[in-house]
């Protein structure tokens, strides 16, 4: 039994790759997944020797996951709106252009204006970069976004997400097979940050990174390149292993910085708390008093759309400069293109 309890795992993980990812027909699916649940099982305890058995379930299994692996994903579906268009980067030394940035106005979750710009940011000018914990109800499960804050501009926001077709909802089982595409949404801190507080009903943390501007900077160029690479070739998303926690992670040891394993990269509702024990962020407080003080979400529904959305939300959080309220406001809609001309910086 200890030989076959993996081999049954095995091949229960089969039937549902088969039922989710196979045939489009929902009988079609559920008569191959069925049938080939019952004959890897009947071939695993029927077959004599027992080691034979076990080898052709296995072999079976194997070929699944072969059959699962090769499926490929892509970019040319009927996308949702809000994901239909893929961010691209050109990067010019300091001058980093980006186009299709999003900023959408919403007024719910299905009625919105569209926005998709083109900016440029000067990557001398990076200041700091901010973590951003959203809680949209899913136990021990958090989404996560990082920003990256400039001078004199508005922050760049980026949210490692499933790219969904029409029609499509999200869903966590489905999360672990071949169903969504991986998509980076670039995106103004309004659009992305304010449709979470002021439309879903999330609550939303916000942390300042104790990173140093070349760090935030390899770290922003590191999530540029794979901007590009997935415009040329698209990813599957996994909700073990490619998700908006583990990404990140593997976007960090890209640029050399180790960044060892826990559990709380995947029950991810403790990742401040691992981030804190870390020292990656401040800790002149008590881990508790910092998480409360990190709440945004009120701060996010006041602010709504106004052009000084992001200055608004970090005004008095630990960790960030007394000075952010001072800055001048910028509005992010001095970077949107008229034209196709793209606006110096600043």
């Amino acid at each position: 039994m200890l030989v076959r309890l993996p081999i049954l795992m095995g091949i229960a993980w089969a039937a549902a790759a088969i039922r989710l990812d196979g045939p489009t027909s929902p009988l079609l699916a559920n008569v191959a997944a069925l049938a080939f649940a019952a004959a890897a099982v009947g071939v695993l305890f029927a077959v004599r020797p027992r080691a034979l058995g076990a080898a052709v379930a296995l072999v079976a299994t194997g070929a699944v996951a072969a059959w699962w692996l090769s499926i490929p994903p892509s970019n040319d579906r009927a996308w949702q709106p809000d994901v239909a268009k893929l961010a691209t980067a050109t990067i010019d030394g300091d001058l980093v252009t980006i186009e299709n940035v999003r900023h959408f106005e919403y007024r719910s979750d299905q009625d919105f204006t569209e926005h998709w710009e083109t900016r440029r940011y000067d990557l001398s000018r990076l200041r700091g970069l901010d973590l951003f914990l959203s809680d949209w109800g899913a136990p021990g499960i958090v989404h996560t976004i990082l920003s990256w804050e400039f001078e004199d501009g508005p922050p760049l926001a980026i949210s490692i997400e499933t790219r969904k077709e029409v029609g499509e909802s999200y869903s966590a089982l489905l999360g672990f097979f071949r169903h969504y595409e991986l998509y980076y949404v670039v995106a103004d801190e309004r659009d992305v940050i304010g449709v979470r507080a002021n439309v879903r009903g999330e609550r939303l943390r916000l942390y300042r990174l104790r990173t140093r501007p070349e760090g935030a900077r390899a770290l922003l160029l590191d999530y540029l390149r794979e901007l590009n690479r997935l415009a040329a070739s698209p990813h599957w998303y996994n909700a073990a292993s490619q998700n908006c926690t583990t990404t990140i992670r593997h976007h960090i040891r890209a640029i050399g910085p180790r960044f060892p394993w826990s559990w709380k990269i995947l029950a991810n509702a403790w990742i401040d708390e691992l981030a804190y024990e870390r020292g990656a962020l401040d800790t002149t407080l008590p881990f508790p008093a910092l998480r409360a003080q990190s709440d945004v979400t009120e701060k996010a529904k006041a602010a709504a759309d106004a052009p000084d959305f992001s200055q608004r939300i970090r005004d008095g959080l630990p960790g960030f400069a007394p000075s952010l309220s001072g800055h001048p406001v910028i509005d992010s809609r001095a970077f949107e293109v008229s034209r196709g001309e793209v606006p110096e910086p600043g």
